[in-house]
């Protein structure tokens, strides 16, 4: 089983940061050393609203698959729908796998629907 293919009706992006070091001499000069030529930490948060109970279930599937927040996978092109933006974009550094930062939360909104939110943080 793989991450939902269903379009989010929201999503919250943090491309990251690259990984800076600043340290601060006493007599306040401030040296900053980059670690590295790619942004770290990026997140991505979907919603999911009124989506069917049965498709509400399939994140827990897939969260439970993922051994929570352990194994990292790629995410299906349906996640970008609605972004005229580049998918590298959402997808950057290029090739970046995600995993789960913490358990999909799902809210009943009446019987049968459910609005569901994923945050998600990439690895490189």
């Amino acid at each position: 089983m793989a991450f939902p293919t269903l379009t989010p009706t929201s999503r919250e992006f943090s491309p990251g940061a690259w990984p800076i070091k600043n340290y601060n001499s006493q007599s306040g000069a401030e040296i900053r050393i980059l670690y590295g030529s790619q942004r770290t930490n990026a997140k991505l948060g979907l919603s999911y609203e009124n989506v069917t109970d049965a498709n509400a279930q399939l994140f827990i599937d897939d969260f439970n698959l993922n051994i929570g927040t352990l194994r990292t996978f790629t995410l299906p092109s349906a996640t970008r729908n609605g972004w005229n933006g580049s998918a590298a974009t959402l997808d950057a550094p290029p090739g970046t796998k995600w995993r789960y930062e913490s358990e999909p939360q799902i809210r009943s909104v009446r019987p049968g629907r459910s609005s569901v939110t994923v945050n998600l943080v990439a690895v490189i």
